[in-house]
């Protein structure tokens, strides 16, 4: 009990001293952390003041120097300035002076002007003093000749005007008849014009061969399996086709042989599904063939509509269609029916619309011309006289009928669109490289006629245009002067005439073209 009393009386004197002693040092340490504290203060203050002095001098530094740097171009900018002014000052001075020299020409001229003005009004007076004279002698002479001729002046006037009238009358006939001619002339020449024109404006194909097909094959290997054990398939091809084949020692190709185009294309056709399939033998060709007829009759019906909407014709007859589409596989002295009938067609309406008929009328005139030359049967009649007597079969208007009857001048032509026929006929069947030319020849006497051109030093581009009529040479203006250019065509055309065979003429034509070139900026 006793040490537990004294426990606690020592505790009490433990919190009794340590208490003020406690606070003692706490007052102590706050004292020195606000001594610590106002000691950092004045370091920051120093040192921030030391930092705005260094700053400040650097400001005004900068400033002076920006402006030594505008006062430098301030100066810059006045003395440019007062160059403009001296310059302006200069040319202001030689403008009065070119203005102070023109006001004394001016001067000058207006004296000179002056006296040219009097002497003109004395000449003036003397001139009519003259006239005065002369009129007096001309009263004279009237009256002598009145007397002498026992006439008035007013009698010998009609006279006159009588033989005036006379004579202009008889002018005035010649010049009729010279304008006469002249519009003859000139209708020549638009006639011509529009022919041109119309010819030029379509564009045209070449012509293929009529006679022949190849068929192109991998390996030689192939035609032993096309002729067959002692040549039993090669026979039941041509009986089932009508076509001649022709196996040879062409290297990869059978010649298909026959005068009609449709069997050609059946028997290419029917050949290259046999050799796809691999199975040949006659049972299979005569299957494949039957096949093939009854695809090529698809074809050509496809192709006619899609003839007669390219040419945008409508409400043919599906007949007519049909026969549109065969002439695909018909040619004229090798030119292709439906590609010649096409060229008809387009000629006849540009021609049409030059001279204001019916646009599509002869379109449709010019598409089906040709149309006697494709039906099924061949009766023994012409083949104008047969396509017009289909066209009205199927209901065609009488103008389309006339035209293709008198394309060849079998039957009277009853309209304007008939004659059109017959000029765009002609003009598409003797256009150069259409008939009777091969393409491949055709194409090599071009690209010769190019060539020859090019060899020429300076000549940059040659074209053969007009199927070979015309030859159109683009020089380079830096080698090439406009009296070389007239001495290049001369030679041109010399070397065509010596070197080259061709139908017709050829017009030589150098062109020669200078740029000068400029950029706004």
């Amino acid at each position: 009990m006793d040490i537990l009393l004294y426990t606690i009386i020592g505790l009490l004197l433990g919190v009794g001293i340590g208490v003020p002693i406690g606070r003692y040092l706490l007052r102590k340490l706050f004292k020195d952390q606000e001594i610590g504290a106002q000691n950092k203060v004045k370091k920051i203050l120093k040192e921030a003041e030391n930092n705005a002095e260094i700053l400040k001098k650097n400001k005004l530094l900068e400033a002076k120097e920006k402006y030594l740097q505008l006062k430098a171009e301030h100066e810059q900018e006045v003395t440019n300035k007062n160059n403009n002014i001296n310059q302006r000052e200069n040319s202001l001075k030689q403008k009065e002076q070119s203005l102070n020299q023109k006001i004394e020409n001016a001067n000058r001229k207006e004296q000179e002007l002056e006296k040219s003005r009097l002497n003109f009004e004395k000449q003036a007076e003397i001139a009519a003093k003259k006239q005065e004279e002369v009129e007096a002698i001309k009263q004279q002479h009237v009256q002598q000749l009145e007397s002498i001729a026992g006439l008035s002046a007013e009698e010998a006037k009609n006279q006159l005007v009588d033989n005036l009238r006379e004579e202009a009358r008889s002018k005035a006939m010649i010049q009729i008849k010279d304008v006469i001619d002249e519009a003859k002339l000139t209708a020549t020449k638009e006639a011509k014009k529009i022919v041109i024109q119309t010819i030029q404006r379509t564009a045209t194909e070449s012509a293929i061969e009529n006679t022949v097909s190849i068929f192109n094959i991998d390996n030689d290997e192939v035609k032993g399996r096309i002729i067959g054990r002692e040549g039993r398939n090669i026979r039941a091809l041509e009986a089932a086709t009508g076509i001649e084949i022709i196996v040879d020692d062409t290297p990869e190709a059978i010649i298909l042989s026959g005068f009609d185009p449709v069997r050609r294309e059946i028997a290419r056709l029917a050949m290259h599904r046999l050799v796809t399939d691999g199975r040949i033998h006659p049972a299979r060709i005569e299957e494949v063939v039957a096949k093939t007829k009854k695809q090529i009759e698809e074809e050509i019906v496809e192709i006619g509509e899609r003839t007669v909407i390219d040419l945008g014709i409508h409400g043919l007859h599906p007949e007519l269609i049909r026969m549109v589409g065969r002439m695909r596989y018909r040619s004229s002295y090798g030119q292709n029916l439906l590609q010649h009938s096409r060229e008809v067609a387009n000629f006849c309406a540009t021609m049409a619309a030059e001279l204001g008929l019916n646009v599509k009328m002869a379109k449709r005139a010019g598409l089906l011309h040709d149309i006697g030359k494709v039906p099924d049967d061949n009766p023994e009649l012409p083949h104008a006289i047969l396509g017009m007597q289909l066209a009205e079969k199927y209901k065609e208007h009488p103008e389309v009928c006339n035209a293709i009857g008198a394309h060849h001048d079998e039957i009277e032509m009853t309209s304007m669109i008939s004659p059109i026929i017959q000029a765009c006929d002609s003009i598409s069947g003797a256009r150069p490289g259409a008939r009777r030319e091969v393409v491949e020849s055709y194409i090599k006497r071009l690209k010769e006629l190019e060539e020859l051109a090019m060899s020429y030093p300076g000549v940059e581009k040659t074209f053969a245009i007009q199927a070979g009529r015309e030859l159109r040479v683009v020089v380079e203006s830096e080698k090439i002067t406009d009296a070389q250019s007239e001495v290049l065509a001369a030679d041109i055309s010399n070397r065509i005439q010596t070197e080259m065979t061709y139908p017709g003429q050829i017009k030589v034509t150098v062109i020669r073209e200078t740029r000068s070139v400029a950029f706004a900026k």
